[in-house]
Formats: C-alpha cells, sequence, structure tokens
C-alpha cells in the first residue's frame, strides 16, 4: 500500500525531475550532437526495452541488479554468477548508468543481459518493470531512485540494497532529508551494508534495525580475470624493469604523477610508468599530456614487441590484471579531491600501494590497510621521494605488497553472505 504522503512525494519529485530536463535541454542536446558518449543507450532510457533483453527473459524468474559503472559492475560480477547458481533457470539481468560500465558488463557478462537505467519516471520505469517482471530489484551501494523504489513497493516486487553504503559526504545531507527519505526507505526489504558504520548511519536515518544487516564489502571479493590478453602485451613490451601502473587517473593527477616521474627516473633509470585514465573519453587528452614531456605508447597498438617510453592503459575492463604486471601501483582520485578509488584491485596481486591523501570513498578499506601496515598514504609533496621507494622493490616494500594481500583475503566472502542474504529475503516475498 502507498500512502498519500509518498504519492505527493512521488508527485513533487516527478514534477522537479522533469524541470531539470526541460530546464537543461539545450545543453544536454549540444552534448549528444557533439560527444557520443552522450547518446548512447538513448531509447532504453527513454524506456525502450531491447528486443534482445526481452528475449533473455523470455519465459524465466528475473533478479535485476543496478550497478552505475565500472566499480559497480566488478562487484556485481560474482554476485550475478552466484545469484544464478543458487537459482537455476533464473536470468539475473544488469542495468547500468554509464557508458563505461555498460561497455565492461556486456564484456564480462554478455550484451544480451545487459541495459541502460531508464530515466526515473513512472512511464519509464513501469514499462521495464513490465517486460521484465523480475521477482527482486537490487540496488548497489548509494544508487536509491526514488521512481524506481515506489514502482517496486506498488507492484509488491522484493527490493534489496547491495554493498550498501553512506559516505562521509552524503551522510550529512540524509539527515537533513530524512523526514523525506524514510518513506522511501521503507519500501527496501533488506539493506545489506559494507560496514557497521554504515549500518549505524542507515539507522539513524530512519530505516528499521531489522532491516540492515552487515554483510561485508563486495569489492573485497573482486578478483582479476585469469588469462589477459592486454596483461601478456604489456608484460611483453616492458620485460624485467620496474613498473608502476598508475590506475584510475583523473584531470589533475596525469600532470603531477608526471612531475614526479622526471626524479623517479633520475634515480631508478630502468623505471617504467604505466598509466590508466579512469575515463575513456580522456584517452586522447591524456595522450597529449603525456606527450609533452616524454615518448607515449598506447596499450592497444601495441605489437608485443618491447616498446620505449610511457605506456597510456587505453582500453576498458583490463586495469585489474595489468595491477599484477606492477612493481609497485599508484590509485587514482586521491591526489585530486575526488575520494579515491579501490586499493584492492592492486593489493589482491601483494603489489605495495600508493595513495594520495584523499581516499573518503574508501576510507573503510584504506584505513583496515593502513592499520596492517599494507598502504602508503603520501602528500604532493613527498610523492616523487615515496615512488622512488616503493619502485625500489626491497625487502620491505615486498612485506608490504604481502601485507596487502593478507588484508584483501582476510576480509573476502561479502559475496556469498549478501547471496545468502537474498535468497532469505526472496523466500520472505513469496
Amino acid at each position: 500500500m502507498i500512502s498519500g504522503s509518498l504519492n505527493g512525494l512521488m508527485i513533487l519529485y516527478s514534477a522537479l525531475l522533469g524541470l531539470v530536463l526541460v530546464v537543461g535541454a539545450p545543453w544536454w542536446l549540444l552534448r549528444m550532437a557533439t560527444s557520443g558518449r552522450y547518446r548512447a543507450g538513448l531509447r532504453g532510457r527513454l524506456g525502450v526495452v531491447p528486443a534482445g533483453l526481452r528475449e533473455f527473459v523470455a519465459g524465466r524468474e528475473v533478479v535485476w541488479i543496478h550497478a552505475v559503472s565500472v566499480g559497480e559492475v566488478m562487484a556485481a560480477e560474482r554476485l550475478v554468477r552466484e545469484l544464478e547458481t543458487a537459482l537455476p533457470g533464473c536470468a539475473v539481468v544488469v542495468s547500468t548508468t554509464t557508458e563505461t560500465g555498460q561497455a565492461l558488463a556486456c564484456k564480462r557478462l554478455g550484451a544480451g543481459r545487459v541495459f541502460y537505467l531508464p530515466l526515473d519516471f513512472a512511464f519509464t520505469v513501469r514499462r521495464y518493470l513490465g517486460a521484465l517482471r523480475p521477482r527482486m530489484v537490487v540496488l548497489m551501494e548509494s544508487e536509491l531512485w526514488p521512481r524506481l523504489m515506489t514502482e517496486c513497493r506498488r507492484g509488491g516486487i522484493a527490493l534489496a540494497v547491495v554493498n550498501a553504503r553512506v559516505s562521509d559526504r552524503s551522510f550529512p545531507r540524509y539527515m537533513k532529508l530524512r523526514a523525506l527519505w524514510r518513506p522511501l526507505l521503507a519500501g527496501v526489504g533488506r539493506f545489506f551494508a559494507q560496514s557497521e558504520e554504515t549500518a549505524e548511519r542507515l539507522r539513524r536515518i530512519g530505516v528499521a534495525t531489522g532491516r540492515v544487516v552487515v554483510t561485508g564489502n563486495l569489492k573485497y571479493d573482486v578478483r582479476a580475470v585469469g588469462e589477459n590478453a592486454m596483461a601478456g602485451r604489456v608484460e611483453e613490451a616492458v620485460g624485467d624493469g620496474p613498473l608502476l601502473v598508475a590506475g584510475s587517473t583523473l584531470p589533475g593527477e596525469e600532470e603531477i604523477l608526471l612531475a614526479a616521474w622526471a626524479e623517479v627516473t633520475a634515480k631508478v633509470p630502468a623505471a617504467r610508468l604505466l598509466i590508466a585514465p579512469r575515463h575513456p573519453n580522456r584517452f586522447d587528452e591524456v595522450f597529449r599530456l603525456i606527450e609533452e614531456r616524454y615518448t607515449v605508447v598506447r596499450c592497444s597498438g601495441l605489437e608485443g614487441a618491447e616498446a620505449g617510453g610511457v605506456l597510456l592503459l587505453d582500453t576498458i575492463g583490463d586495469l585489474a590484471a595489468v595491477y599484477g604486471l606492477g612493481t609497485a601501483a599508484f590509485v587514482g582520485g586521491s591526489l585530486v579531491a575526488m575520494g579515491g578509488h579501490n586499493p584492492l584491485e592492486a593489493a589482491q596481486f601483494g603489489v605495495p600501494v600508493v595513495m594520495g591523501e584523499s581516499y573518503e570513498n574508501f576510507r573503510e578499506i584504506v584505513e583496515a590497510m593502513r592499520g596492517g601496515q599494507a598502504i602508503r598514504i603520501v602528500t604532493r609533496e613527498a610523492l616523487s621521494d615515496t615512488l622512488v621507494e616503493v619502485m625500489q622493490s626491497s625487502e620491505a616494500m615486498k612485506t608490504m605488497g604481502e601485507r596487502g594481500r593478507a588484508v584483501f583475503e582476510a576480509q573476502a566472502g561479502a559475496t556469498g553472505r549478501t547471496v545468502a542474504g537474498l535468497l532469505s529475503l526472496l523466500g520472505d516475498a513469496r
């Protein structure tokens, strides 16, 4: 039963969302005209359900998982596999918001089950729910879409949030608007939280204690795929020399890294640098930036022969495997105030990890690693000296890398606990 207050809230929400789209229409039309990534999936976002998706789910029960971008897709991959094993014959479908997330999901999970999340209007959401008829909708982390949540509740569809996270930045906003959020959150059957801290924050926002379960972080279970062709080409090109893999870099960081790299190579002449920008639309921009200082080689163009200069990883979905080749890893989004990215992608290989001081997005993971002396947090000023230290591959650095691997292994198992919780929720919903 949907209360009158929630109906009123959704009318206001839809009106505001429509106003934002109308006001922003000139900007969006310009971006769509000049950039293919803004046109990607437009029909699906407007409620046109892909024919391939209809075929994939035909005659089967459905679980719909929403994973916004690359990191969530990687965390969801194992969840999809384990749900399929636990629910034989069930079709597990995956929506994404970003083009990069869509590409990786298609590559890892098969294009037939993958689609773009529709715009959060009643008519678009209802078309997908009507076509898929899911037994359950699973939202990842903090992807709380009010209309989708409300339509699931109206249709009696089990709704869960997995790998739930309430960040330091978003918690004050939730608290200020908790009177608005409470009726929406009441429709979520279960929150599977990354940590007790997030669980407590959810309770304070207004989620009933019995609907919050701490299962751990799915990203502790993210493992690089076995054989990776790109990693093989990079390994052949680099040879046996020391390699720094700088992953998921954001605007402003490449300049800092390249400035520090001159000092690194002065002391470790054989050292090589590989930069993997976070966003594919920046590959050309970063190529030109590197070219101003060094010879640069695109990994997509490697022929297998030894290549000199700085390497640019300009492909999607290969970074995790390439981290395993590194003498050390720098994890981006951390030298600029963007909250950092997941250090476990590199730590799983026993590679010593360096991050900047901005790591709020993965604070619990980083603090666990810091507590185990398994990561080096560095200021911009100390970056070059720290990189020299980790690139010299001393026993101390190897030990730090092994500590990072131990943190990764010790925290594994969140996927299994989450799947068990989802199956329990499905049982309750029957």
